[in-house]
Parts: C-alpha cells; structure tokens; sequence
C-alpha cells in the first residue's frame, strides 16, 4: 500500500543540460505508470525535472535510474526541495534590471501606489529613481487595503506603469492580487510579479502564478506574510511557485506583527541569514513596509544590507506628501533615497570583502 503522496520530493538529473524530447517521453512514461508527473524546472544552466507524487516508489526510482542519459535521482528530506539549498537549483542565478542577483546589489524603488489622476507624478518619480542609481521601477496598480473604503488601485494604471518602463528603459515590478490580474500583468509586459504579505499565504494565487510563470524569464518577489510563523513557511510558500517550473523567485522580508511600538511592523532583516542558510533563493528586504516611517527607512536599509540582503525594495516619490496609500508615511525623496543606495552599495561592497 502507497504513503502519502509528497510534493516535488525527488529530482531528476540527466546527463545533458536537458532530456531530449525522446527521452522526455520515456520518463514520462515511467512515471505515469506509478500516478505521478514530470515537471520540468528550467534554471539557467540546466533543466531538471521533479517528480510530482509519491516519489518513494522504489521500483520507479530503480527504472528512472537505469536510464543511461540519466545521472542522478536526488531525494532530498526536506519540506521545500526545489528551494532547499542542497537542491541542484543551487547554482541557479536570477537576473533582474541588468544585474545578477549575488553579484551586486539590486534595488527597486519607487511609489507604494500609482495615481491614475496624477500620472506625472509617477513618471517623474520613475525618472528620479533611475537617476538615484535603482534597477528597477516599483509601482502599486492593484493595492489591497484593510480599509475596503481606501483607494484600491485602477487597472488603468498598468499603461502608466508601463510607460514608465519605456521612459526610463528599466523593468518594472508590481503586485498582483487574484488570477485575473497575473495575465494582464505578463501581457503588459511587467518583469517581476510581486506577491503581498497578505496573500503569501495564498496558495492558489501562488499555484496559479507558478502556472503563468512556468518556463517564463519573469520573475517573483514573494514577500514574507504579516502573520508568518516559521522562516520554512515562508520558503515552502516559494516552493508553490518553483514546483511549475520557474525558480526566478526572490524571498522578500518586510516586517511582521506584532509590531514594534513606533515601528509600522516587527522588522525582520535579521532572518536573512537564516534564510540563507536554508535556501539558494535570493534575498530582497522591503524596510519601508518594515518600519514605516520615511525617517527610519535608511538605517534600517542598512541594517538589511549588512545582515546579507541581496537587494532593497524602497518607496519613494517626487513629493511623498502629494502620494496615495503609504507614500506619504513612508517614501523617500529622491535626494534620500540617492543617499541611501550609495551608502547601501558601499556597505555591500565591504562585506564582499
């Protein structure tokens, strides 16, 4: 009698850099025969294929590994195999506004939420960011509230989001909330899907985006829930996405409750070298989210920076006053936020030594 039927447990390693198409078909086959599939993730370097199902099948395992082509079946005991750090995902490498995550610094910034009525603001913030030395352009087009009378975003303003990118000629992030946003997201030609706090947890949002994703250059900023219990929930989350085949997903603390008294949340760039330890996945910290308050912004940007962060996710804005949703709490001028990626890089720099 089978067990319980496990989640991407085992890896399939072929010799070559991916199965031949007749080979893919034999695997296939095997497979098949003991209820489970094949899906291909597809890294940088190579391709490797989970086994989705009850991968404790011996004699499946014995006949995949008595394929020549074959080279290893990797069964790792862990709760998120794909993200786990011993996975072969480990050399992978994601790559994002130009630069290589692991190999400098990446930083994301601009406006908590894009104003429909006052598009200015956004290109010109777009404009800013750019000149401050970011690689990509954040912008909220569908922004989820505790409040259901507050602004709730305008699908409108997609095409401005997007504009930005063809004014600035860098890639541009945005949150997406249900299904139907995810597609008119990658139509319009976003970089980096970015998944809130508040539906981390969501794991049809995250099967549905692995979906969309799967085999696609884009990548996934997955912040860490509001609420989120142990640092392998929030990798697990992750591992949602990876197992439909796109492992461009970046791990983003941004602070959890309960908060800290005069802090917007509980800040938590110091699970960075936890994570680390536990997972290849790159790590992105939002400080703005974390403290919430403008003033405090840098120094908890530090702080990321020197626990391990690979990248920042900062607000800002032309004139934060004149923002919507968080900006005028929490964004940054321009002329700080110039000064705090400077300081930023300069501290990466040290800690590569």
């Amino acid at each position: 009698m089978r067990g319980t039927a496990h989640f991407t447990s085992a890896m399939i390693l072929p010799k070559a850099t991916r199965l031949a198409p007749e080979q893919l078909t034999e695997v296939t086959g095997i497979v098949t025969e003991f209820g489970c599939k094949i899906q291909p993730i597809v890294g940088a370097m190579r391709t490797i294929y989970a086994i989705v199902g009850d991968e404790r099948e011996e004699l499946m395992i014995n006949r995949l590994e008595g394929l020549d082509y074959i080279d290893r079946i990797d069964r790792i005991q862990s709760p998120f195999k794909l993200m786990d750090k011993r996975s072969d995902l480990a050399s992978h490498r994601i790559t994002l506004g130009g630069i290589t995550l692991g190999e400098r610094l990446l930083v994301i910034a601009g406006p908590c939420t894009i104003d429909p009525k006052n598009l200015d603001y956004f290109y010109e913030t777009a404009a800013a960011v750019k000149e401050a030395g970011a690689n990509v352009i954040r912008g909220g087009v569908w922004k989820p509230r505790t409040n259901p009378y507050s602004f709730q975003g305008d699908t409108k303003s997609l095409e401005i989001l997007i504009e930005g990118a063809r004014r600035t000629g860098l890639p541009v992030d945005t949150e997406v909330m249900e299904e139907a946003h995810i597609q008119l997201a990658l139509d319009a030609g976003v970089a980096c899907l970015q998944v809130g706090a508040r539906n981390a947890l969501n794991y049809s949002l995250l099967r549905s985006i692995g979906r969309a994703v799967a085999q696609k250059p884009t990548a996934v900023l997955l912040k860490r829930s509001i609420h989120m219990g142990p640092v392998n929930e929030f990798i697990s989350a992750a591992e949602y996405i990876a197992a439909f085949g796109n492992p461009n997903i970046i791990l983003c603390p941004r602070g959890t409750s309960p908060a800290i008294d005069g802090y917007r949340n509980h800040p938590d760039e110091s699970i960075t070298p936890l994570l680390k330890e536990k997972t290849w996945a790159p790590v992105v910290v939002d400080p703005s989210h974390s403290v919430g308050k403008a003033t405090y912004v840098p120094a908890a940007a530090l702080a990321a920076v020197a626990y391990g962060a690979d990248g920042l996710c900062l607000e800002a804005h032309v004139e934060p006053t004149k923002g919507i949703g968080d900006d005028p709490k929490q964004a940054l001028t321009p002329e700080v936020l110039r000064k705090t990626i400077a300081q930023a890089r300069q501290l990466w720099a040290i800690r590569q030594g």
